[in-house]
């Protein structure tokens, strides 16, 4: 049987050497989309052209004498199997060729292409990246050009950022002039129904654009993977060329600050960084894994220190949505990111939700089960927390206080694993509550859950010291005078004020590890800090209440059948209301402790010279002070770690920083005077370094390792500039221009289609911004 080197695209099954790019034109075709018609010649015609048979052009030849029309123009591009893959793309690296007619040009295209294979430009790439130039196989699409008005290309998700937005990129003509001669595009955003970046001057229609937007979603969801699609609009027809996945996005983690911002606020000094996020991560990640499955993450990777503040990894916490169920797109809710449109996502129940939710069930039942145990159980946890209080830690060496933090820390961690599930309980029952109050027409906000309920008093310090206050209004005047020009000390030692001084004794014990924040033990407490107290306590006033009292459950208008359905949803609510109360305070009374531990330790490490003062302690982490005691000695990374962790915290105290962070690396600080310059970002990353303009061939020899590329656009003969650039900065070209390809294979950032970019002079210091698109320059 005669082997068939031309395949035609419409065929139902599509062999597998026919290339990447190929198969992923069948996919559209199969599923409806306007593809123009297209063939394949497969790479076994390469592999016996590459072999030397010198019959192969000849039976090319004679099939497509038989499947092609003479007058008719194509377009001949490669379809390699080592094209668009996850880490290369050889964008570029063979020839593609436009408007052939006939069959001898088209054979001779097709040879074209073969032999572009053995280029030395090629085969310089496939060392670099490890492909062995014998494994390439090179498969020839033809296909019917489209004689477009407008063409372009398109992305289901933003590829630099990983946002859920649809990017359109579309010029004049043909496609060649934004992907090869690096044309500046026009260019459309549009999220969750709205149109968030629009050109200046818009030469489409909007109805194709968003014709092109629709049919980008729906191909996305098809392939289950985000895509990049080139198309073609002949002025009624709009027609898909290319479809591939975008890769760059698997492993891109994305950063937010958002929720951070409440948790875990301002600056985190290392210390307790080394604390508290393993800790309660780790807590967050056993609750997660009971709830849907074991997870492969790392509980560190869940938060990430920039500038010394927390920012919280959303890519991982993403991929625990997806294993919920839950769209990924949702994710965007949790940082901040709101737009009202038609289709902001939802937290709506999808098939595999749905598939999870008897789990989830079940998982549910067995905590409100568990929870009966809470009243036994926090008694048992403040026992052994008051241990730790009563052994004299000053009397411990210091290996037994680190034996002392590692039980606190899993004790701790407990506690912070409780605190979840009685957090989440909580809300549970208030959700339902607030519907079966909302049936009656009652506002939840306007109902008063916790009436009579005395025990709560116990875990707000706000009452005491009202009490206190109020003790204090009732003395002399010349009484109230000295206490309120007194210290702490002076005050426990004035006479005739038993009843007041034993009360704020006690107000100490009982909330004295209170502090400015329960994230960050290392700011001093309450008890630390009595003076302080003792002033709120002499110079409070209490505000009148003018606010109108909240409706009780006794005063509720309803049957009494629905009344005893109602009662043990709203005792519930009240127990884990309670329980939220105790377990939290419980949770940051032993977590104070920590403070106690590492500053008795910080007092052993002065007094033998390895702290300059005990503060010192807090800029070290958990791991460093383990291995300075196992060494019995301080080394010099570690001194110089202390100096450079407090300048640094002092140098970035007061600075701004962006609620998302895309990547790993810092952005860089440019909230300092110097003027910008504004693009496209195509490659992601930052960076900082010296502008080298390269305006041709001539120029080339200026550009020195970590030189901040400067042109007007690029093509393949430009590439061996990228091997020494730190970043590229280019005139014009879109997210697929040559320029942006190449800058993203060789994990540079990069920012196209700014304007005016030549005109800056060589080795003017300059600021990348590869996420947001913006150049700073910095002034001399």
């Amino acid at each position: 049987m005669r082997t068939r080197y031309i395949r035609n695209l419409k065929e139902e099954q599509h062999p597998h050497n026919i290339g990447t790019k190929a198969h992923a034109l069948g996919f559209l075709m199969k599923r409806g989309y306007r593809v123009p018609p297209t063939w394949v010649c497969t790479w076994d015609a390469f592999s016996q052209f590459r072999k030397g048979d010198a019959n192969i052009t000849a039976a090319v030849t004679a099939e497509l004498a038989s499947l092609m029309q003479p007058h008719t123009a194509y377009a001949v591009r490669s379809s390699a199997n080592v094209e668009d893959g996850q880490q290369y793309s050889f964008a570029g690296q063979f020839k593609s060729i436009l408007k052939v007619t006939g069959i001898d040009a088209m054979v001779a295209a097709i040879r074209t292409i073969w032999e572009s294979t053995a280029a030395p430009g090629v085969q310089s790439y496939a060392k670099k990246i490890g492909i062995d130039q014998d494994s390439l196989k090179m498969a020839v699409i033809i296909q019917e050009m489209v004689a477009p008005k407008f063409s372009g290309v398109s992305f289901s998700r933003n590829p630099i950022t990983g946002m859920d937005e649809t990017v359109v990129e579309a010029v004049t003509g043909s496609s060649g002039a934004l992907l090869q001669e690096g044309v500046t595009p026009q260019r459309w955003i549009h999220k969750w129904g709205e149109w968030i970046a629009l050109p200046e001057h818009e030469d489409l229609p909007r109805d194709t654009i968003h014709e092109v937007v629709t049919r980008t979603k729906e191909i996305a969801r098809a392939y289950g993977k985000p895509v990049d699609l080139e198309w073609a609009y002949d002025g009624a027809t709009l027609y898909w060329v290319q479809l591939r996945e975008i890769t760059s996005l698997r492993n891109l983690n994305v950063y937010s600050n958002y929720i951070a911002k409440e948790v875990l606020p301002g600056i985190i000094k290392p210390l307790v960084w080394s604390i508290n996020v393993p800790m309660v991560n780790s807590a967050w990640k056993q609750f997660l894994s009971e709830l849907i499955g074991d997870l492969d993450i790392d509980a560190q990777a869940l938060a990430k220190p920039f500038y010394y503040r927390a920012y919280f990894n959303m890519g991982v916490i993403g991929s625990i949505f997806a294993a919920l169920g839950l769209p990924p797109e949702t994710i965007e809710l949790l940082m901040g990111i709101y737009l009202e449109g038609a289709e902001k996502p939802s937290f709506r129940l999808t098939p595999k939700m749905l598939l999870r939710l008897p789990r989830i069930l079940r998982f549910t039942l067995g905590k409100i089960r568990y929870a009966r145990k809470f009243p036994a159980l926090f008694p048992e946890m403040k026992a052994r927390y008051q241990a730790f209080c009563s052994a004299p830690v000053d009397r411990l060496s210091e290996a037994e206080l680190i034996a002392e933090i590692d039980k606190l820390f899993v004790l701790s961690r407990q506690t912070a694993y409780y605190n979840i599930v009685v957090q989440l309980l909580m809300g549970f029952y208030n959700m339902l509550l607030k519907w079966q109050l909302k049936k009656l027409g009652v506002d939840f906000t306007c109902f008063d859950l916790t009436e009579g309920m005395e025990e709560l008093k116990e875990f707000d310090p706000a009452i005491h010291m009202l009490v206190m206050n109020q003790q204090f209004r009732q003395l002399s005047d010349g009484l109230k005078e000295q206490i309120a020009g007194s210290t702490y000390k002076e005050f426990c030692a004035l006479p005739g004020i038993a009843h007041l001084q034993k009360e704020l004794t006690r107000f100490l014990e009982r909330f004295g590890h209170l502090s400015d924040s329960g994230n960050d033990f290392s700011a001093a407490p309450w008890r630390e800090n009595p003076d302080v107290i003792l002033r709120i306590i002499t110079t409070s006033q209490q505000a009148e209440n003018q606010s109108a009292r909240n409706i009780c459950y006794e005063e509720l208008r309803m049957s009494a059948l629905r009344r005893m359905l109602l009662s043990p949803l709203y005792h519930k609510a009240r127990f884990f209301r309670l329980c939220r109360e105790e377990v939290s305070f419980l949770y940051t009374f032993g977590y104070g402790l920590f403070r106690t531990c590492f500053l008795a330790l910080a007092d052993k490490l002065t007094a033998r010279g390895f702290l300059a003062e005990r503060a010192d302690i807090f800029y070290l982490c958990r791991d460093e002070i383990k291995t300075i005691i196992e060494k019995g000695h301080m080394d010099p990374v570690h001194a110089e770690a202390i100096t450079v962790r407090k300048r640094e915290i002092q140098e970035c105290r007061d600075i701004t920083l962006p609620n998302t962070i895309y990547g790993d690396h810092p952005p860089p600080l440019m909230n300092h005077t110097g003027s910008r310059l504004k693009g496209t970002p195509t490659s992601r990353g930052y960076y900082r370094g010296a502008v080298k303009v390269v305006r041709g061939i001539e120029d080339f020899a200026k550009v020195e390792a970590g030189s901040v590329l400067v042109i007007p656009y690029s093509d393949v003969g430009w590439t061996p500039l990228f091997t020494k650039a730190g970043a590229l900065i280019a005139e014009s070209g879109g997210i697929l221009s040559h320029s942006s390809i190449i800058a993203r294979e060789y994990n540079i950032p990069a920012v196209v289609s700014v304007s005016g970019a030549c005109q800056l002079k060589d080795n003017t210091v300059v600021s990348v911004d590869g996420y947001l698109g913006e150049i700073l320059i910095h002034q001399p």
